[in-house]
């Protein structure tokens, strides 16, 4: 079938075999002897397939390019997979239920359209060029430790998500254009993104360590759930463009820094974080398009250049925060006898043991509000809005597609 297809072409070639281009539509490799025959192509232009019963190891040394799939599906035999030639694949190099794989190592590959793989469980060394140009990286299910194979600048969706040994991944990324989706790694993953100053989704869980030291822009959404890191901290974050911010279930988080942040296009959602003592950590922020809404332990709730929020301010706490709330009573609808400043519902609750059980993305509406004096509710003053103008349902299905 193989031998078929490309060794007329080969013969005709000759002596300038090792420069040619072969064309075939979809070609199976089914064996070393099958994947030498490659050898004298310089480019191959279509898609390879590793076949399902190949070999423990198979090299495909000899081309620089393939302009179509490299793709490995359903393999349990293969243990090592190779090329120190290969530089460039123009579609995806897809691996999926490979079960036995071991080590890839592309030591010249630094360009592909698409890196997918998924469940290929033994994988523990991975050498690449290192891959500097992707559209998208999927590695799930693997048991790699490292990434540094991977160093992208620039890429639109980048998955990493249940390699169970992965405990670090740092790169010169400085921008991504659609989603960046980390959960369920290594328990010690720490995440160094020094450069990336633009992103347009991020959903980040079970990370120890999150560092983004010049990030300024948020497109969409920025979404933390049940990470392990103690502090986190966006610098240079100015804005986010459309979506919210949000921190929930992060037990062991105590501080958080956001100095520069000005403005939330969406929803600002803290819930849960059972060691966050305050929330004083906006001292810039004017402006949030949705809702914001903060459950927790905190003994203390500021955001002193407060200009304008256009749904509701939720605040409930274990802890006594009446003081807060006298404070924050200020920007309440002037239903509630407020500035106007919170277009929603103002609602502010202390001592209320079950806070931290909220963590949904609506918010109560109820109006009432704990003060040094008697508790006050806007009950009667024919103020609603809907509670679910957060705005975390694209981080949702986001998260859901994961």
């Amino acid at each position: 079938m193989f031998v078929k297809n490309l060794l007329p072409a080969l013969v005709a070639i000759g002596s300038v075999a090792a420069q040619s281009t072969c064309t075939v539509s979809t070609t199976t490799v089914n064996s070393q002897a099958e994947a030498t025959k490659l050898a004298s192509c310089r480019t191959v232009k279509g898609t390879v397939v590793i076949g399902s019963e190949s070999g423990a190891s198979i090299d495909i040394s000899g081309p620089k390019e393939i302009t179509g799939d490299l793709r490995v599906l359903d393999n349990g035999v293969m243990q090592d997979f190779s090329s120190t030639s290969l530089t460039t694949i123009g579609g995806s190099f897809q691996m999926k239920n490979v079960s036995s794989l071991a080590s890839v190592q592309f030591s010249s590959l630094t360009s592909v359209k698409t890196l997918e793989w998924v469940s290929v469980s033994r994988l523990a060394t991975l050498k690449l060029g290192p891959l500097t140009k992707a559209d998208e990286v999927i590695i799930s299910d693997t048991f790699l430790n490292t990434l540094d194979s991977i160093n992208l600048k620039t890429t639109k969706k980048f998955n990493i998500n249940n390699n169970g040994q992965l405990t670090k991944f740092s790169t010169q990324l400085e921008s991504l254009e659609d989603d960046l989706n980390i959960q369920a790694n290594g328990i010690d993953l720490e995440v160094d993104l020094p450069n990336l100053v633009w992103i347009a989704n991020m959903a980040i869980a079970n990370v120890t360590k999150f560092s983004v030291p010049s990030l300024e822009v948020v497109n969409g959404s920025a979404r933390f759930d049940s990470n392990y890191f103690a502090s986190f901290s966006a610098p240079n974050l100015t804005h986010t463009e459309e979506g919210d911010i949000s921190f929930v279930g992060n037990g062991a988080l105590n501080n958080m820094t956001f100095p520069k942040l000005t403005a939330i296009a969406g929803g600002l959602l803290i819930a849960n974080n059972t060691g966050l003592g305050q929330v004083t950590f906006f001292p810039k922020l004017e402006t949030v398009g949705g809702a914001v809404k903060l459950r927790g332990n905190f003994t203390e709730v500021d955001f002193p250049k407060l200009e304008n929020v256009k749904g509701a301010f939720d605040v409930s706490s274990t802890a006594d925060i009446k003081k807060s709330c006298e404070k924050l009573l200020k920007y309440a609808p002037k239903t509630q006898n407020g500035n106007g400043k919170i277009l929603g519902t103002f609602t502010c609750t202390a001592n209320n043991a079950k806070a931290n059980e909220d963590t949904n993305d609506t918010t109560s509406g109820s109006g009432n509000v704990d003060t040094n004096g008697d508790e006050k509710s806007a009950a009667g003053a024919g103020v609603t809005f809907p509670a679910a103008l957060l705005g975390l349902v694209a981080v949702a299905a986001f998260a859901s597609a994961l």
